[in-house]
């Protein structure tokens, strides 16, 4: 799942490499409406899937890799340069425990139409400030492209608490991007290490490190596919 200010492009090269290696690979967009909404959307795409499923999420979409692993038929839980959040907390509420990343103090806002309220708000980063956010190793090019494709999320995505920590009852792994500039990467160490998740430290990776490091990320989702065989 692609998180925050991305789309399921963002994981193109990682699913080439994981088609290479015969593992059947979903990318299903994020909808980027609000946690509850957003992991039930998630929740009923894995719903669908004849198999055990491995859930991967980016970036905001940890959070959904929280709350909607804890369907019956996900059997492991895969955190890249994510929010691993506790049930009962938000990601602004998490986030906040840690010094702030530049990624708050660099936010854009728009309002959308919201059915039966006032039009809600939803942010991208500024797009002079992306490439350095969100990423700095990726190649330039990719990046241009990257800043003008953004999935906007809305903002009260990150004051939703979480309804479930699937990782209580499902092996994890995570990915932490130890560049990190969009989330603190303290914020993801934290998580990962209380959900007990086997960790992967990636020294110079950006928060777009699905773009950067496909490899990598790749060998850390076959890795859990393998355990859970």
């Amino acid at each position: 799942m692609h998180g925050a200010f991305a789309d399921a492009a963002s994981w193109t090269r990682v699913i080439a490499e994981l088609q290479n290696r015969s593992i059947p690979v979903v990318a299903p967009p994020n909808p980027l409406r609000g946690l509850t909404s957003d992991a039930a959307y998630i929740a009923s795409v894995a719903a669908q899937i004849d198999g055990p499923v491995v859930r991967v999420g980016h970036s905001y979409s940890g959070a959904i890799t929280s709350v909607a692993g804890a369907a019956e038929n996900v059997v492991g839980l895969v955190y890249v340069a994510a929010y691993v959040t506790e049930e009962g907390v938000s990601l602004g509420e998490l986030q906040s425990r840690f010094p702030l990343s530049r990624l708050v103090s660099n936010l854009k806002e728009a309002t959308y139409p919201a059915e039966g309220s006032e039009p809600a708000v939803e942010v991208t980063i500024k797009a002079e400030a992306f490439p350095d956010i969100f990423a700095a190793d990726a190649p330039a090019a990719a990046t241009k492209v990257l800043a003008v494709a953004q999935r906007p999320p809305a903002a009260s995505a990150f004051t939703e608490t979480a309804s479930a920590a699937a990782w209580k009852t499902k092996p994890s792994r995570a990915l932490v991007a130890g560049a990190e500039q969009a989330i603190n990467p303290e914020v993801e160490r934290f998580g990962a290490k209380r959900s007990g998740a086997t960790i992967v430290e990636i020294e110079g990776a950006s928060h777009a490190v699905a773009v950067s490091r496909p490899k990598e990320v790749a060998e850390l989702i076959r890795d859990a596919v393998r355990a859970t065989s």
